[in-house]
């Protein structure tokens, strides 16, 4: 089976403002970067096609593959709770130095730990790989790409960040 990662487009949040479940407008750039990706996925036939409920997942893959898409929520960014939609240097929240020491396990303020996403993520990838199907694709960000990327190739969480971060609007082929 091929399993297709394709993380959303650029949005339109200025550098430095954490977003993770917050719905942000995607840039201006969408319609050149959702030709791009119409062209890259261009003949290629999906069995399933899931999508992350957020909508700068949801409009781009429902833009390519109309009613043939999937939502699914397990697949949303890490929640950042309390932080959603501040500067990263403006966070003043008591458990903001705890959680940048060990943010794998620790939860951010009424939000997630990198665990409890790989936890959800993990549930939804050994259901997906279960699956008698030759190709699905996903549409998602960059967290959920990491997390999957690290349990596919059996990369501690805390190692996964050496690894490189997938861009916007890229496309990853895992074979599973």
């Amino acid at each position: 089976m091929e399993i297709y990662l394709i993380r959303h487009t650029k949005v339109a949040v200025e550098q430095g403002v954490c977003y993770g479940q917050k719905d942000v407008d995607l840039a201006e750039s969408y319609p050149v970067e959702l030709e791009a990706l119409k062209e890259k996925l261009k003949g290629i036939e999906f069995d399933q096609i899931f999508t992350s409920p957020l909508n700068r997942a949801k409009k781009l893959a429902t833009d390519i593959f109309g009613d043939k898409v999937q939502e699914e929520k397990r697949l949303m960014e890490l929640n950042f709770g309390d932080w959603e939609g501040k500067v990263w240097d403006e966070i003043k929240d008591p458990l903001f130095p705890a959680w940048m020491e060990d943010f794998v396990n620790k939860k951010c303020s009424n939000g997630e730990s990198f665990v409890m996403l790989r936890d959800r993520v993990l549930e939804f990838w050994n259901e997906v790989k279960a699956k008698d199907c030759e190709r699905i694709a996903i549409f998602s960000h960059g967290g959920v790409m990491r997390t999957i990327n690290a349990i596919d190739k059996n990369i501690k969480l805390e190692d996964s960040f050496n690894e490189p971060t997938p861009e916007f609007g890229e496309v990853v082929i895992i074979k599973a």
